[in-house]
């Protein structure tokens, strides 16, 4: 829909002024593509998300501790600086891939919206803070693929198809975003994630199923 009407307006200006050429897209715009500015401009909507965690639940269910979880988190943000990361983060495309797919959204977004940071530290009481950005959020609830019937379902079981319902979806994903860096970490500095990669993964299940 912008593309359409950022044509007809393009159209009008070189009609009505003397203009000698222009460009729809130069990529500056940033679409589907990791960019700095979508980074500090954003395109779509900017959320973030947090929760504190206590070090007893830290500890009975996620099997690690608030320590250990910091100790991951800077370790992971030095090597994110180092590899030239735009952002820091664990695997935020992966939960973004997924909701993409079930409730019609442009799958290639993908790339632009999980340039996110994730942040893990220690509160005063020593229990667990972990918060994300997302600050380029390419969604929608009409149009494109949310019409779709398996994807227009999706987004009527969440309460989000349909006008002014995309504040709501973005509120879910950085939700879902947030749990999914929370497993993740947690899974790391907890050492298991190799582990339950073998046990779960699509690569040789059956001989844990069949137990």
């Amino acid at each position: 829909m912008i593309t359409i009407a950022t044509q007809k307006i393009c159209e009008f200006i070189k009609k009505n002024y003397p203009i000698e050429n222009y460009l729809l897209q130069s990529n500056l715009e940033g679409e589907k593509k990791v960019s700095y500015l979508n980074f500090f401009s954003g395109r779509g909507k900017r959320v973030y998300a947090d929760v504190i965690i206590k070090r007893d639940i830290v500890e009975k269910y996620l099997h690690t501790s608030v320590e250990e979880m910091v100790y991951l988190a800077h370790s992971s943000l030095y090597g994110s600086l180092i590899s030239g990361m735009i952002g820091a983060n664990a695997h935020i495309a992966n939960i973004l891939t997924a909701i993409f797919i079930s409730t019609g959204q442009d799958v290639a977004h993908v790339h632009d919206a999980s340039i996110g940071v994730t942040t893990i530290d220690k509160d005063k009481n020593g229990d667990l803070y972990i918060s994300v950005n997302l600050p380029s959020l390419a969604i929608g609830t009409v149009g494109g693929g949310t019409g779709l019937g398996t994807q227009r379902e999706c987004l009527e079981i969440l309460g989000c198809y349909g006008s002014g319902k995309v504040n709501k979806l973005a509120e879910i994903m950085a939700c879902s975003v947030l749990a999914g860096e929370l497993s993740l970490s947690a899974s790391q500095s907890a050492k298991d994630f190799a582990f339950a990669h073998e046990k779960f993964g699509r690569n040789k299940p059956d001989k844990y199923w069949k137990k």
